[in-house]
């Protein structure tokens, strides 16, 4: 009967462990995603500000060649580098942040994508002209422009995400709190490995020494093995 009856606990009770750490691992998985889109947004608008957006042509008589300067996003617009940085500092606060500031750094990412996508559109369609010479034809290749606002829709989605569903996210290093903070918090305190083993060690520690002073009130030597004592015949 105990054998049927355990097995049968042991199956609930690993049922009951799956069903509690199913939705904190979806929790996790969800904000790894949204933490990736972030990052991986704000890299593409820094990067395609590296890249050529303007190229000015300066007409020379035959038979010079004419002159090309290729101008970057960064030199056109000075913002988007400097935004994009603080978008990918916003991606590392999601996750040392918990609560309502992860909910204003969501928040904040969201606007910061938002100022880089309509960056991005107001050069490709002619609303924010680039700045060229007087006596030079610029053109503005499509193509970097229209990555940057690809790449700033994506942090625009993480950081919206971010500001209406972290609420249950969970929290870095939670497991590493001490015991009273992670109680304030209502969590159990989870004991690392090596806090353990330092405890156990200078447990041991202190009673050997014990042990070797009461040897020595006792007259007897606690470096010698289980022989007699030093002066005292044996029994």
């Amino acid at each position: 009967m105990s054998g049927p009856v355990g097995s049968a606990a042991g199956r609930g009770s690993g049922a009951a462990a799956g069903r509690g750490s199913g939705p904190v691992a979806g929790a996790g998985r969800e904000m790894a995603g949204v933490v990736a889109a972030c990052l991986a947004g704000a890299a593409g608008v820094w990067y395609s500000a590296s890249r050529a957006w303007a190229v000015e042509v300066t007409d020379r008589p035959d038979p010079l060649p004419d002159i090309e300067v290729l101008r970057t996003g960064a030199q056109e617009l000075p913002w988007l580098p400097a935004l994009a940085l603080v978008g990918l500092a916003g991606a590392g606060a999601v996750l040392a942040t918990r609560g309502t500031p992860r909910r204003l750094v969501g928040g904040l990412l969201a606007v910061v994508g938002m100022v880089l996508a309509g960056s991005g559109l107001a050069v490709l369609t002619g609303v924010l002209p680039l700045a060229g010479s007087a006596t030079a034809a610029t053109s503005t290749p499509a193509g970097w422009p229209a990555l940057a606002v690809l790449a700033a829709a994506l942090l625009l989605a993480g950081g919206a995400v971010t500001a209406v569903r972290s609420g249950g996210w969970p929290a870095m290093g939670a497991r590493y709190e001490r015991p009273a903070t992670a109680a304030r918090r209502g969590r159990p305190a989870e004991p690392t490995a090596a806090a353990d083993t330092v405890g156990s060690s200078a447990t041991v520690g202190r009673r050997s020494t014990l042990d070797a002073w009461s040897a020595f009130d006792r007259g007897e030597d606690p470096t010698a093995d289980d022989g007699p004592p030093s002066g005292r015949p044996k029994d």
